[in-house]
């Protein structure tokens, strides 16, 4: 049943590594559909959230897996960088909304 292969996945950390999976493919998708065709979202302006989350995810799953402390926290400290990264390149960027 799904319901199991989720509770297992969960369990052995299995599930955050395909999730991190999906999130690379996504990174790769967005890059080449950029280079590519011209269309999406400038890779610059996501790949820090998508670093940020795909980080977040293999620290969930090495958590999971109880691997050493050392490894949790590189994953965090990895995703801390991807986030601060994201929001510099916002606050720079402009992609605030206008003020009224």
């Amino acid at each position: 049943m799904v319901v199991d292969w989720v509770v297992s996945g969960i369990e052995n950390g299995s599930l955050p590594r395909l999730i991190a999976g999906l999130v690379v493919l996504e990174a790769i998708v967005l890059v080449w559909l950029w280079r590519a065709r011209g269309l999406g979202i400038a890779p610059r302006a996501v790949l820090g959230n998508l670093v940020s989350g795909a980080c977040l995810m293999l620290a969930v799953a090495a958590a999971l897996a109880d691997a050493p402390w050392w490894d949790v926290a590189i994953l965090l400290v990895l995703s801390l960088v991807g986030h601060v990264a994201d929001l510099a390149l916002r606050w720079r960027g402009g992609g605030a909304a206008t003020r009224d």
